[in-house]
């Protein structure tokens, strides 16, 4: 059995085809600047990569292109795309109304639309890409995978916001978390790698990447994650700003009239560790200057670290203690003084990191010392294998 696995943005278009006889990756790429005559296409297959500028208007182009390659004589890795069993969706936010993988359908495209308000930055993308799928490969078996699926089991009293509840009921104003395949697969990774059922631990999670996101997994569930009712809430990003008080909000807006539309614009992409430092929106230039003694990139990594480790231990609260940690996403898996730092700010909770173990970049590892009575963990993630694996269970 094969299955694609499509992640759609506004302008994008991930891809993985993966054979889950051995869930190998066979060929993968990204498709930019969607919409655009100069569009792009890098694909990637036997260890290659082919960078082929072709335009694509919409997604429909975009997909119909990819799927050529995949059967391109030049370098093809299926004769026929009746070889493709199944496609499994990636889409951000769910709602309270999908709360788990689903067949797609009609209903469930309305539900997907129902909610848009609640992403309106990534879900249109992700619905493009599924009525983009019905018209170039009608009839073909689509799976829905929600990042917020994953955290439905949050308590009322730890996702509901201390507003009036009227927004709640009228809106669906409340934390609905994201990041939640990655979140799901690396703790459901670790209980393999310890040879434990994950029903008998606590972990936290922490996906650290351009987006971050932490998530208290206890017994196989998530019960508290940073992110909110957006992604912009919870732990400060590269760009984005993470939770603050709401009053700097209505502040900035009277002080420098700003609009609705202009703040939201400035939290997401001109705030977090880029705000602080005042460099470009790279996590790593920012780290180097911090080293080469630039005290505002200083600031805004001590910032960082001291958030992940706040939230941590908030993890910890609502779990009642903590086995694991595990560090993923692109800072997690290859940021070695980030780690360290997030981990010398909760050796109080008696976590140690062991500093030779931790000296690697995305390998699968240990990072804890013997005597840590909270084990530490690098695990890379791999949402897209996720997607493939519930994608494949549900067909």
């Amino acid at each position: 059995m094969k299955i694609l696995v499509l992640n759609c943005g506004s302008s994008s278009l991930k891809y993985q085809l993966i054979n889950m006889e051995n869930e190998e990756v066979i060929a993968s790429g990204k498709y930019e600047r969607i919409g655009e005559q100069e569009a792009f296409i890098t694909h990637k297959v036997n260890g290659a990569k082919h960078q082929i500028d072709h335009p694509a208007m919409n997604h429909e182009e975009a997909i119909d292109f990819t799927l050529k390659q995949l059967v391109n004589p030049e370098y093809k890795v299926i004769d026929s795309l009746d070889e493709i069993s199944a496609i499994g969706h990636r889409i951000v936010n769910g709602g309270e109304k999908i709360i788990k993988p689903m067949l797609i359908d009609d209903n469930v495209l309305q539900m997907l639309n129902d909610v848009i308000d609640l992403a309106p930055l990534h879900n249109p993308g992700g619905i493009s890409g599924i009525e983009a799928c019905k018209r170039v490969m009608p009839g073909k078996p689509m799976v829905v995978v929600v990042d917020t699926a994953f955290h439905q089991t949050i308590p009322q009293e730890r996702y509901i916001y201390p507003i009036p509840y009227r927004f709640y009921e009228k809106y669906g104003i409340r934390k609905y978390g994201f990041h939640g395949t990655s979140h799901m697969y690396v703790a459901n990774r670790l209980a393999e790698i310890l040879g434990k059922d994950i029903k008998d631990l606590k972990i936290v999670t922490c996906h650290l990447g351009q987006g971050a996101s932490l998530c208290a997994v206890d017994g196989g569930k998530s019960v508290e994650t940073s992110m909110g009712v957006t992604p912009l809430g919870g732990i400060p990003m590269v760009t984005r700003s993470g939770d603050m008080d709401p009053s700097v909000v209505t502040f900035m807006m009277k002080k420098e009239n700003l609009s609705a539309e202009q703040v939201e614009n400035m939290l997401n992409k001109q705030s977090g560790l880029q705000g602080i430092s005042g460099l470009a929106p790279d996590f790593r230039e920012i780290e180097n200057a911090s080293n080469d003694g630039n005290e505002k990139a200083r600031m805004a990594v001590n910032h960082f670290n001291y958030e992940v480790a706040a939230y941590v231990a908030k993890c910890a609260v609502a779990m009642g203690g903590m086995d694991a940690i595990v560090f993923t996403g692109g800072i997690g898996e290859n940021q070695i003084h980030i780690r360290e730092g997030i981990c010398k700010n909760l050796e109080f909770m008696g976590v140690k990191l062991d500093i030779d173990r931790n000296n690697i970049r995305g390998e699968e590892k240990e990072l804890s010392t013997h005597d840590s009575k909270v084990k530490v963990y690098l695990i890379p993630t791999n949402e897209e294998l996720m997607i493939a694996r519930q994608t494949k269970a549900l067909i």
